[in-house]
């Protein structure tokens, strides 16, 4: 009889890495004997649930998530947790460290990859508790993204020469009263989008009590009227508001509360007193001081922008050194949160005549360069590249084309200086590129397919981010072969022998 092994996997898009990371968990399985079934919670939901009989059946379970997943219901099972990436990296090695390190999940201080047992501990990072609300939040800023370029195509009023002569809507008219709600539509997406981010922070740190205050908490320290300032705190004092309010949340409810009101708890009490006490932080403590330094950077940014030609090209530049440094890691997630920070924040209070896309958009441009880079080194230096190599490279192919950075972590496993400062060059060519030619990203993939899914204003459409991106793909490349060692070379084929041993 099969051994039986079941997961679940998520990241904080839920849109490539969720199915690349079920992909991989599944294809190893097969390989390895188990029987599996793999529970993906992307964008779209939960798809192929695990049901009762499958949990009951299984012999291990293992949960690989860059978000919170409640482990509940594999109580009593055998339970790894661990993130997408190493189900990505390698599905084999993933379940061979699961089969060893797994733990029962409710088995008092017992420890369960990220979680500990018994006294409800979660060893989380900041950036598992970000994640996750971005993950919520990206929906809506697409849609809300969306719906605001179509309007603003119609708002630029033309000549009878062509000439753009001023923005506005028409609304003399149907089809310019039409635009005009629907750039309102996407006004309050823009306006509800920081709120939801900061609800499932504090959810992701606090569960559901925390959610209504930090979101509550969140749209007054956005709201300048409210605040009586010049602008709202923007996307930092969300994340502010989301870490108060999660935390102090937990504090409450390790509150022995008398009995006779526990019921009403979770649904009551906790969120009445959080919300009166972020309210109160918010309008007496950090709601001005930081309205005013968020309104000063982000003048200061449009600033730069309009008045200085190289200031985007050097930020857009920092920005793709930033996504190519540890592909996945910190500095590449804190360039992703600072990018979409910028372009939400800069959206809400200009429209998309004058916000910031920048950072975002450079971001986005640089996220496949390191794996399509390694993945074009080894179509031209065949040579040079092992048989193992050249097949992970077609792996690193399919991630890219995708907007997955991780698909090149193995060969900077393996080479790490040389590989880092190919694929930070690289990045870094293709993020200043973007910046300089003025393409702007709404929504989509960030890898040269996002041309063509998503929507990306550009100078000359499709052609020019492709361009942008290939040159920094092509950059990344030419270091790798041009740098390439043949000790790594030798290093790799005796590593492909001894496996084939």
């Amino acid at each position: 009889m099969s051994k039986k092994l079941i997961a679940v996997t998520a990241c904080a898009s839920g849109i490539a890495h969720t199915y690349m990371a079920a992909e991989s968990i599944e294809k190893a399985a097969k390989e390895m004997g188990y029987e599996a079934k793999v529970e993906t919670n992307g964008a779209i939901g939960a798809e192929n649930v695990l049901t009762e009989k499958d949990i009951s059946s299984a012999d291990l379970v293992i949960v690989a998530a860059d978000i919170k997943i409640d482990p509940i219901r594999f109580t009593g099972k055998r339970l790894y947790v661990t993130d997408s990436n190493a189900a990505i990296n390698d599905g084999k090695a993933l379940i061979e460290k699961a089969e060893k390190e797994a733990t029962v999940f409710g088995k008092k201080g017992s420890k369960v990859g990220k979680i500990q047992i018994g006294n409800n501990k979660e060893k989380t990072t900041f950036f598992t508790h970000v994640m996750s609300g971005i993950s919520y939040m990206i929906p809506m800023v697409i849609a809300a993204g969306l719906i605001l370029t179509i309007a603003n195509l119609y708002a630029f009023q033309r000549d009878d020469m062509g000439r753009i002569v001023k923005w506005g809507f028409d609304t003399h008219t149907q089809m310019g009263m039409l635009m005009s709600n629907l750039f309102q539509v996407g006004q309050v997406g823009f306006k509800l989008m920081i709120p939801l981010f900061a609800g499932f922070v504090a959810n992701s740190i606090a569960d559901k009590p925390a959610i209504a205050p930090a979101m509550i908490g969140a749209y007054i320290a956005n709201d300048a009227d409210l605040l009586h300032a010049k602008a709202g705190g923007g996307f930092i004092s969300a994340l502010l508001v989301a870490f108060i309010v999660g935390y102090f949340v937990k504090l409450l409810k390790k509150v022995k509360w008398p009995k006779i009101i526990q019921p009403i708890v979770p649904i009551m009490i906790i969120p009445f007193i959080s919300t009166l006490f972020i309210s109160l932080v918010v309008f007496y403590v950090i709601g001005q001081p930081i309205a005013a330094m968020m309104d000063g950077l982000y003048s200061w940014l449009n600033w730069i922008n309009e008045n200085s030609t190289s200031a985007p090209i050097v930020l857009g530049a920092v920005i793709g050194a930033m996504m190519g440094f540890d592909l996945g890691g910190p500095v590449n997630k804190t360039a992703l949160i600072f990018g979409t920070a910028v372009f939400t924040d800069t959206m809400a209070k200009f429209g998309p005549t004058h916000a910031n896309f920048v950072p975002q958009t450079a971001s986005q441009a640089a996220i496949s360069v390191a794996p399509l880079g390694v993945w074009l080194a080894t179509i031209i230096w065949k040579k040079k590249f092992s048989k193992d190599e050249k097949t992970a490279a077609s792996a690193a192919l399919g991630m890219g084309l995708v907007g997955v950075t991780e698909g090149a972590i193995p060969f900077v496993a393996a080479d790490p200086i040389r590989m880092i400062i190919a694929n930070v060059t690289g990045s870094a060519v293709a993020g200043g590129l973007v910046a300089a030619t003025g393409c702007k990203f709404y929504g989509g993939i960030g890898s040269p397919l996002g041309t063509f899914i998503g929507y990306i204003e550009q100078p000359i459409p499709f052609i020019t981010w492709i361009l942008c991106v290939s040159a920094g793909i092509a950059v990344t490349a030419l270091i790798i072969g041009l740098t390439r060692s043949d000790a790594v070379l030798e290093a790799a084929e005796q590593f492909d022998s001894s496996e084939t041993e």
